[in-house]
């Protein structure tokens, strides 16, 4: 079964760019929440994370802040 993935980042944020990369090479599905100018997705991003930094990543309710590739992974049961 498909795991639910949200993307909390902005479109000038490198970091945000490679966890979407890489997300879409091993093809996961996942939504992409622009908080740049979106008051709600922000607050959305503090209560989840409890900071301001991008990307945040929600893999099923597992918060993973910043790109690291190796959780990334093991959230999602990929190799």
């Amino acid at each position: 079964m498909a795991k639910s993935v949200k993307v909390y980042s902005t479109p000038t944020c490198p970091w945000c760019i490679r966890a979407k990369q890489f997300l879409q090479e091993n093809n996961i599905d996942f939504q992409n929440i622009d908080v740049s100018g979106n008051q709600q997705a922000v607050d959305e991003l503090m209560q989840k994370s409890g900071q301001m930094g991008v990307p945040v990543l929600d893999i099923d309710g597992e918060i993973i802040v910043g790109f690291d590739k190796e959780r990334i992974k093991q959230a999602l049961g990929v190799s």
